[in-house]
């Protein structure tokens, strides 16, 4: 294979020369518009150069790694971390955090994409947030698979017709969506990864009139998150639960008198008007998403680890799971029980802790829980989400 060629990197940018200010208005001179352009022409070219010469080194490394079967097997979600990590941390703006993790994770999706694009699975139709949290999480360059629900999703991502899936776990307003956890309890997929997607919903119509609405749809979930803004401005219209907000979207583009609550980009995919948004209850608003595969990473170096844990029916047995961890300073941040499909009036925990289950403390904690508990599976460890 050629080698990558070597950049010849262009100078420092230089200030714009500044003329004296007149003495009359005091007013410093305006920089001159055509230099600050030649500029920025200067820079997009090194810019692209660079980004070039990154694919050939990200190609380079698909060489060295030899031919493997799939795109999922070049694919380190540990090392995307730490890289986008790094980006935050070297960042004094004037770009933000948020801003610049993007652009290097499309880089990234992008160079990857070079091997072969990676499936992925995610709630449709097209316009959902589970596919935005897919292109928050993998880039653009990732091939997104909408599906009919979430259960298609892990079967889609267990048979191998998609190489990850994108579902939503949580909400920070309605907590818990037990129907994803529940598919835990008999699937064999681990979780890689996790994504927090800021959520705004907007109401939209095919008319754009508030006063022609009389029914709404959308996903359960949205509409308890926006359900005082309901309450107040469309006090008698009726409001139906569908499979996803995309779903709704379409419902409501066949009638005048209908309306949808999604987000922004669904307007733009179904052609519909938004007649107001943001109008969920909290400005904070946020979904949480995991990313399930086949297989488990490596640490990243600030990783959660994800666990089931069957407990005996005795007196203190939820203690003697919590103490080990306790003890070893571990941060645990969510607990959900569960009805355990495989036995009556038993029940699984769902346990999310700081650490990497192959590192200590974390692994030493694990080793005593076993010695007590029913079962503990361990769902994944994956990447804190990068913002």
């Amino acid at each position: 294979m050629t080698p990558p060629r070597k950049t010849t990197r262009a100078p420092a940018p230089k200030k714009p020369t500044k003329k004296p200010a007149a003495k009359a208005s005091g007013k410093p001179a305006k920089p001159d518009l055509l230099a600050v352009r030649a500029q920025i022409d200067g820079i997009d070219r090194e810019i692209q150069s660079l980004i070039a010469e990154r694919a050939l080194f990200a190609h380079q490394v698909g060489t060295a790694k030899g031919k493997l079967a799939a795109a999922v097997e070049y694919y380190r979600p540990e090392r995307e971390a730490q890289v986008l990590r790094r980006v935050v941390d070297r960042n004094d703006g004037p770009l933000s955090d948020e801003v610049l993790v993007r652009l290097f994770r499309e880089i990234m999706s992008a160079c990857l994409a070079q091997q072969e694009p990676l499936k992925v699975g995610y709630l449709g139709p097209e316009g959902t947030f589970s596919q935005q949290a897919v292109h928050k999480h993998f880039g653009h360059s990732a091939k997104a698979l909408p599906l009919a629900s979430v259960e298609e999703v892990f079967e889609e991502v267990a048979s191998g017709a998609a190489d990850f899936g994108v579902v939503p776990v949580e909400n920070s307003g309605q907590g818990t969506i037990q129907s994803t956890l529940d598919l835990f309890l008999t699937s064999p997929l681990m979780i890689c990864g996790e994504v927090e997607l800021r959520v705004h919903q907007y109401l939209l119509s095919r008319t754009g009139h508030v006063e022609d609405i009389e029914r709404v749809y959308s996903h359960g979930l949205s509409l308890a998150q926006c359900k005082n803004w309901l309450r107040k401005n469309l006090p008698r219209a009726e409001r139906q639960a569908v499979a996803s907000n995309a779903e709704a979207v379409r419902r409501a583009k066949k009638s005048d008198d209908a309306a949808a609550i999604a987000g922004e980009n669904a307007a733009h995919v179904y052609g519909m008007k938004v007649i107001a948004g943001p109008i969920e209850d909290r400005s904070d608003n946020t979904t949480r998403f995991l990313v399930i595969g086949r297989a488990s990473f490596p640490p990243s170096g600030n990783d959660r680890t994800s666990l089931m844990v069957s407990i005996r029916d005795q007196p203190g047995a939820l203690y003697r799971i919590l103490e080990p961890l306790a003890r070893r300073d571990i941060s645990m941040n969510r607990i959900e029980s569960r009805p355990d499909h495989g036995a009556l009036w038993q029940y699984a925990f769902f346990i999310d802790v700081g650490g990497h289950a192959e590192e200590s403390p974390l692994k030493d904690a694990l080793a005593e829980i076993d010695d007590f508990a029913g079962d503990v599976r361990v769902l994944g460890s994956y990447p804190v989400a990068v913002p």
